[in-house]
């Protein structure tokens, strides 16, 4: 039998883990990450960033936007009508070696932005993974009626908090190396997006939930090994 304490605070961090799970999730798959105030794929690094400096583009990670006219003969329009052309990083680029100057192959390797990329790119993946075997865990855990392996649901929890954070980390610091490389044109601006706000808010709530999940594994034990004391005297 679970105590209504436990069970309480195993709900709510439920419902936290899969709130950080959703909102990871969107912004994994959004390109509002940075925001600028290339329709061809295979470009280098330095052609996308100027079209998205000069373009109102917004970068993700798995995406890159551009603001375009929507009719080709824009120009004899007083407002042309704009759309959003977006296009996604392949694999390969999202592996592909940054080089001190951008776009110029033999200005040699970037080790740090090159890391720091591959970095972003991996961690919110490691992060819903170690999330979906929490919840894979949990629902044995719940089929069991035990509450041990809820320890372990906690700490997977808590990594993918880490994870999170560590993408967004990682993305602020890469986009910051950019700048200094390339200088914005002038009247150019940017912006932090909501896909990256989405990414920050999970980090916190999946460690409220590994810290919901750790408080009644542990508060659970010590009264379980309390009530077997009890008993045995």
């Amino acid at each position: 039998m679970v105590d209504n304490r436990y069970a309480t605070a195993l709900v709510i961090g439920s419902v936290l883990s899969l709130l950080a799970c959703v909102y990871l999730s969107v912004a994994m798959g959004t390109q509002h990450w940075y925001q600028y105030q290339f329709t061809t794929e295979d470009v280098d690094e330095k052609t996308y960033s100027d079209a998205l400096f000069r373009l109102n583009g917004t970068l993700g990670l798995w995406w890159r936007c551009i603001l375009v006219p929507k009719n080709t003969h824009w120009f004899r329009e007083p407002e042309p009508k704009l759309e959003t052309k977006c296009v996604a990083f392949t694999l390969s680029q999202q592996f592909k070696t940054k080089y001190e100057e951008p776009g110029n192959h033999n200005s040699g390797e970037h080790l740090l932005r090159t890391y720091l990329w591959r970095s972003q790119f991996l961690l919110p993946l490691v992060s819903v993974g170690l999330v979906f075997l929490g919840g894979l865990i949990g629902v044995c855990a719940c089929l069991c009626r035990s509450l041990t392996p809820t320890l372990g649901v906690g700490v997977l929890h808590l990594l993918a908090g880490l994870c999170s954070l560590g993408t967004v980390c990682c993305f602020l610091a890469g986009m910051d190396l950019l700048h200094n490389k390339l200088e914005l044109p002038e009247g150019v601006t940017y912006s932090l997006g909501w896909s990256l706000y989405l990414a920050l808010i999970s980090s916190p709530l999946q460690i409220m939930a590994a810290a919901l999940f750790l408080w009644a594994a542990r508060s659970h034990r010590k009264n379980y090994t309390r009530m077997i004391a009890y008993r045995v005297a």
